[in-house]
């Protein structure tokens, strides 16, 4: 086993992490909803409005101001951009509701852990103070708001 301690968080990036936070609590609600057999309609509201209100908002940043650190022709990159556009499309699907939720629950977990755990790793690594000043400028630590109409998972 490995004694290496993981790699702490830039501060610039911790509010990136803490989006990736709000969309483990997405998979979590999604699960709970499908577990409690909650209407599909109604979980698939909610996660068009947390689609269009907080994910999309954070891939645009992601996609313009962080995955550039590493550029579009890193391996890494390249895995975060296709699975950004699978997760789109999968987030704009309207049939098969409840095997297109059960995807986004899995593909987002497993998105956010590579981003987590390798990509933002290796960004942090290579990352120039300007680059991270620039972030921490465009994304300020934002207190998350939720959709009080639509707790489905309580």
């Amino acid at each position: 086993m490995s004694d290496t301690k993981p790699l702490k968080r830039a501060p610039e990036l911790q509010p990136v992490s803490h989006d990736h936070h709000q969309g483990l609590l997405l998979c979590w609600k999604i699960r709970t909803g499908i577990k409690k057999e909650v209407p599909l309609e109604c979980i698939k509201e909610y996660t068009d409005w947390f689609f269009e209100n907080h994910l999309k908002p954070h891939f645009e940043l992601e996609e313009k101001y962080i995955f550039t650190i590493l550029g579009n022709d890193n391996p890494l990159i390249e895995q975060a951009l296709s699975e950004h556009s699978r997760l789109k499309d999968l987030f704009n699907a309207t049939t098969d509701l409840k095997e297109n939720l059960s995807l986004i629950d899995k593909e987002l977990e497993a998105h956010i852990r590579f981003e987590e755990r390798v990509l933002f790793a290796e960004i942090q690594k290579v990352a120039t103070a300007d680059q991270l000043a620039k972030i921490k400028e465009i994304h300020t630590e934002e207190a998350f708001v939720e959709k009080d109409d639509n707790t489905f998972w309580l």
